[in-house]
């Protein structure tokens, strides 16, 4: 029976043998996900919540952790407290070289609902501008802006702003943990 299964095996490969050699290069990471590896560790968070214009911002702390897969892949795992309750969410940030753009999901515990995220980074201001699309509380899917600019290697500042893109909503201030 091995013989035969061996015997298969070769038939098989010598088959797939000129698909094979027709296949493109197995791609690499290119200098675009240079940018999302150097998010790579542990952060601490300050956490702003802007409830009403004017009003002061609710302030908690979190933690992210941030590791690559695959040289093309940004995964966050985000924990922290949000409106007094537990928050998590999990990220995933990669770069679609067809689109020329950044691309993500995002998925947490207070809300049923995915968001997909798709933005360019500009280099010279060191800011990642982002368009995220999902579903308000109410279930509805809007679309808000977010950025998310680099200060230094160890600073880095999320800003989300209400669907009119004019209005912050969250800001949370990211300090690597040495």
């Amino acid at each position: 029976m091995k013989k035969v299964l061996s015997v298969l095996a070769l038939s098989v490969l010598a088959l797939a043998a000129p698909c094979l050699a027709q296949m493109p290069p197995t791609p690499t990471p290119g200098p675009e996900h240079e940018m999302l590896k150097k998010d790579v560790g542990t952060w601490d968070a300050t956490v702003e919540m802007f409830m009403a214009p004017g009003a002061p911002p609710s302030v908690s702390k979190g933690t992210e952790a941030v590791t690559m897969m695959g040289g093309f892949w940004q995964l966050t795992e985000f924990k922290s407290e949000m409106m007094g309750q537990p928050f998590e969410g999990r990220g995933a940030m990669g770069y679609d070289p067809a689109k020329k753009k950044y691309v993500g999901t995002w998925v947490d515990t207070m809300t049923p609902g995915y968001y997909t995220v798709e933005g360019t980074y500009n280099a010279a201001t060191k800011t990642l501008t982002a368009v995220m699309e999902g579903p308000d509380p109410s279930g509805q899917v809007t679309k808000t802006k977010e950025t998310t600019e680099w200060k230094d290697a160890d600073t880095r500042v999320f800003t989300m702003y209400a669907p009119d893109g004019q209005a912050v909503v969250m800001r949370i201030t990211y300090k690597r943990r040495k």
